[in-house]
Formats: structure tokens, sequence, C-alpha cells
């Protein structure tokens, strides 16, 4: 077995046989970048997750129809608009977009994927769609990862993408990730886009099993403001330009690409949440104790959408109150008489108590740009962790 380094950076560097682009097509003003094309100049083995609300963007039940081909070349993505509750016509949009993209490129239209972002309810202007796919196809290069991570950016102020080089078979590989998300952000898939590129070659159940683990432990994991979208879309495409022994579990490299995998997915998740509308702080949900998982997860999740709490954040008070609160309204099982909270690693109750730690150094960690509240129920196993942020004005202006 081969001993494999995954090293992370905070750039993009698109993997062998992949090229993007993101141009400024109308959609937004002031000339801001709202288009953005992958394309992958070998057919690639396809994966996804998608959004769990009940009411889906046409986007999405497009790539969940043609995900089922296993295949893809292309994806084309639009931010400002939605292309949700837009009916049929909604549809037709999404797959004319996809034709397009399919023409300019020389592909199958079934092998172009389709993602939106942005309002609600609004019919996609296909005059300038049309106008800025043509514009952008030509545009495709082994450079245009940074302005395609920046065109699909909707109310986040921050480009969120990442690589980690890693070796398959002895041979050099790369996986490069961009998402974009900062509001209507909940667990179980929030308002985000992600989109992962590796030159790996591997088998697509491998694939979507590795991808379905890791969504599970990163972009499942967080919460901006208990909101889930209907857009949500994570894709994942994988051309085999290494030339590589398609991996698979038995594998001997296995544990590395699932490795980086979870790296960068970790990586983006976080970004959205230290991201969110109008957040300054990172606050890690990290709760033991529980009965059983299902109990551990329900009360993070309480505790980390809880507007209460995440207001006292914000105001740099540490309530632990509003925390014990949050956990007895949860559906699991709570006994306040045996409930431990910290802050970082300083306690502020101990069975359902105030502890005797100073006000003050529980404000200091507060203060903190990113901190962790440790929740023990001591009623079981059962733990979970969930990454939140807190709510400030900024956030209801930017959804006013």
């Amino acid at each position: 077995m081969s001993k494999l380094k995954n090293v992370l950076t905070e750039d993009i560097v698109l993997p062998k046989g992949f090229k993007a682009c993101g141009i400024a097509a109308g959609l937004k003003k002031k000339n801001r970048k709202d288009l953005a094309l992958i394309y992958s100049e070998a057919p690639a083995v396809m994966a996804g997750t998608f959004t769990t609300n009940q009411v889906k963007a046409a986007t999405v039940k497009l790539c969940r129809k043609r995900i089922k081909t296993q295949s893809g070349r292309a994806i084309v993505i639009n931010s400002g608009n939605a292309n949700a509750c837009t009916g049929a016509a909604g549809m037709l949009d999404a797959e004319r977009m996809a034709q397009i993209t399919a023409e300019g490129l020389g592909v199958k239209e079934n092998s172009v994927f389709v993602c939106s972002t942005g309002r609600i309810g609004v019919r996609l202007p296909m005059d300038v769609i049309e106008k800025g796919i043509r514009t952008a196809v030509p545009r495709v290069s082994r450079e245009g990862g940074t302005d395609a991570a920046e065109a699909i950016m909707t109310t986040d102020t921050k480009i969120k993408h990442c690589t980690v080089r890693f070796q398959v078979d002895g041979k050099p590989a790369v996986l490069a990730a961009m998402a974009k998300g900062a509001g209507m952000i909940e667990p179980n898939m929030a308002t985000m886009l992600a989109f992962l590129m590796t030159d790996v070659a591997i088998e697509q159940d491998s694939l979507q099993e590795c991808l379905s683990g890791a969504v599970e432990q990163s972009f499942n994991r967080i919460t901006v403001d208990g909101d889930r979208s209907t857009n949500d879309t994570v894709l994942f495409m994988a051309n085999g330009q290494v030339g590589n022994k398609p991996l698979r579990r038995s594998h001997s490299d296995w544990e590395a690409f699932t490795h980086a995998v979870h790296a960068v997915t970790m990586n983006l998740a976080l970004k959205m949440v230290a991201d969110g509308e109008g957040a300054t702080k990172l606050v890690t949900i990290k709760l033991q104790g529980a009965r059983n998982s299902t109990d551990a997860d329900l009360a993070a999740r309480a505790v980390a959408n809880s507007l209460l709490v995440k207001t006292s954040w914000a105001g740099d008070y540490p309530n632990w109150g509003r925390i014990m609160d949050a956990l007895g309204y949860s559906k699991a099982r709570v006994d306040e008489e045996r409930v431990d909270i910290h802050y970082d690693d300083l306690p502020a109750a101990l069975n359902g108590l105030a502890a005797p730690t100073p006000l003050e150094d529980l404000k200091r960690i507060q203060r903190q740009k990113a901190f962790t509240i440790s929740i023990n129920l001591h009623l079981g196993a059962g733990e979970a962790v969930v990454y939140s942020c807190d709510c400030t004005e900024e956030y209801v202006r930017i959804n006013m």
C-alpha cells in the first residue's frame, strides 16, 4: 500500500481534463459574474446529492433525472434566479440551458447538468441566459476555476473553493471543489451548490457512496438560519484522466481518496457557516451523552437553530440558560439535573446549575470569532456535531 499524503490548498487547480469559466451574463447588477460553466474533455462518472425540500427547482428535477445515466460532460450554473416554482415553463428553460450548452461544446444534451440559485418564483430571462451561455462556452479554460466559483455566489461575501493533491496507484491526482452558500442553510442539504471534480478513475457506485458519506458529515452538519432551500445540489465529476485502476472500496488507495473528499466537503461547509448572512462567529455544537445518536442530533440541532441562542452569541452574552431551554424543547430525552454545558473548556453549567466560572471568563470565550459549545446529557452514548453561527441585525437587512 502506498504512503499517501493529501495536501489541501485554498486555491482551485482544475484536475486534468477539466476546464471552467465564469462570466457576467447580465442576470445581476453592477456587472457581477453570474453564469458559470464546468466542462470535462472526457466523459465523467457522475454522483450527486440533492435538497430534501418537497418543493424542488426545475434544475434539481432535471439533475435528479440525469444523474441516473451515471455519466456527464458539463455543468452550467446561473446565479441570481432559482428557476423554482416556475412550472412547466421553468423545466423547459432548464432543458434549454442544457441544449444550448451541449450544442456549443459538441456533446450530448443529456450529458449536461444544470443548476440555478437565487430568487424563487420568477422565470429565467432566457434571452440573457442564452446569450450568456454562448459567450461562456469558448471561454472555458484550465485557469477558469476561480471565475466559476465567483459566478455561482449570491449573498456570499467570499469565494469558496479548495484543492487537494494526492496519489492513486503511485500517480499524481487532483480533487478540486467550489461551493456557494450563505443563507437558507440547514442540515440535510441547505441553500447551497457544490461541485467536485477529480481526474481519478472510480466506479460510479463507489463515487456515490463516497460523496453521500462526505456530505452527511459536512454539508448536512451546518446551519445558518434553519431554512432549507429548493435548489440544493452537490455534483461530483470523475473523468479518469489519471489512468489508475478504477477506485472501489477494495482498492489500496480508497482511504486516501475518501479522506480527500471528506477534507474538501468539510472545508467548504465550514466556509459556508463562517460566511453566513450577517454572521460574525463560527460556533461548533458538540453534544454527547444522549440516549442514542438520533437524540443527540435532535438536541444539537435545537441549540444550533435557536434564534434566542444565536442572538445571545451575537450579543457577546453567554446565556447558557437559552441553551438549556432549547435542549428542553427538542424531541430528545433530557434530564436537566444531569446536563453539563461548557464554553470551550470552561464550565457554564454543571448538573443543570450555574457553574462557578466567572461571567467575564465566559464572555471572553464568546467574543472569539470561533468557539465550541460542549454539552453532555449524561444519558447514554449518543453523540452529534453541528456547525452554526450567530444571528445579527445584518441578517435581517439582507433578507428584507
